[in-house]
């Protein structure tokens, strides 16, 4: 059985997210190398986000092609590289350990929270998934060849372009903070 706290964690996961956004941002003293370098791990994040945004159909099929043939938790791996990529950006190391720790207590429970439910939901076919398939470190190969193709629908539905939004808006913020050496 799932504890409550549990359960608030996965619905406070996003707003935590934005009140982290707020600190890192006010705190990150970015300068052009590490704008650069987190930029390009940030990219490769919402990049991976998108891609697994189109190919779930939640609590409706186990989605088992694109990224989750690599990782049952794509999206929370691209979220966690754009936390790493703005990380990188901030140029400030505590704000690394900060988010390891938030990322790890977050999420770590959430996923756990998601397998129980799936187990529910799906049954066997998620018991062999789930052995199959890493948690969240991708494997180097995919498990299955699944028949699901991207479906851009789907990435509209669950809006995810509003993640790339709000990285588009994040790294505004840093780039104005490393060029006019402002402070918030």
């Amino acid at each position: 059985m799932v504890s409550k706290n549990k359960r608030l964690l996965q619905r406070l996961r996003v707003p935590l997210g934005f009140l982290f956004a707020i600190v890192f941002l006010v705190f990150a003293k970015p300068a052009f190398v590490t704008l650069i370098i987190g930029a390009a791990v940030s990219i490769f994040g919402i990049l991976i986000r998108g891609w697994a945004s189109g190919h779930i159909r939640k609590n409706q099929n186990l989605a088992v092609s694109g990224p989750y043939a690599y990782t049952r938790n794509p999206l929370y791996l691209g979220s966690f590289l754009l936390g790493v990529g703005f990380t990188i950006a901030s140029g400030v190391w505590w704000l690394a350990l900060i988010f390891i720790v938030l990322f790890l207590g977050i999420y770590l429970p959430v996923m756990r929270v998601e397998a129980e439910d799936l187990t529910q939901i799906f049954g066997a076919d998620f018991e062999e998934y789930k052995r199959e398939v890493p948690l969240f470190f991708p494997r180097l190969r995919a498990w299955k060849k699944g028949v699901e193709k991207f479906d851009f629908q789907l990435y509209l539905r669950y809006r995810e372009y509003r993640a790339a939004f709000g990285m588009v808006f994040a790294w505004s913020v840093l780039a104005a903070k490393a060029f006019f050496q402002i402070g918030l």
